[in-house]
Parts: structure tokens; sequence; C-alpha cells
């Protein structure tokens, strides 16, 4: 979960890329602010990675952790 202007989405999408890549997932990027039921549940708490339809992290990710879930799911 996203957001167009967050200077953090950008720097935390980029960080996940090659992680998520490496997985076999695909990345998919949402922008909460186009979905008005996402922006009033996510708010100002962005970026958020979902796994599984599962929030997984709010603002900062460590790419071991990502790995390791991505590996479970």
């Amino acid at each position: 979960m996203v957001r167009a202007t967050c200077g953090s989405c950008e720097r935390v999408a980029a960080q996940i890329e090659p992680v998520v890549r490496a997985s076999g997932a695909s990345l998919s990027l949402v922008n909460v602010d186009e979905i008005q039921e996402l922006a009033l549940e996510y708010g100002d708490r962005v970026p958020v990675v979902v796994i599984d339809e599962e929030e997984f992290a709010c603002w900062e990710v460590d790419n071991d952790e990502l790995a390791a879930e991505l590996a479970r799911s």
C-alpha cells in the first residue's frame, strides 16, 4: 500500500522489489488514495507491505524477514 506522493513508499518499493522477484512472487503497488476504503484503513500509515491479504510490515521492511515470509507463502 502506497501513496503517489510518498518518498518512503518509493524507497521501500525499490528496496523490496529484488527480494520479491527472487522469491518468484510479484510486487503490486496499490495507491491507497485511489480507493476510499483503503485510504480510510491505512491513513498516513504507508508504506504497508501486505502478503496474502495480511499486513506484514509498515514503514520499514527487513529484507531477510520478507524473504523468509515469502518462502512460507
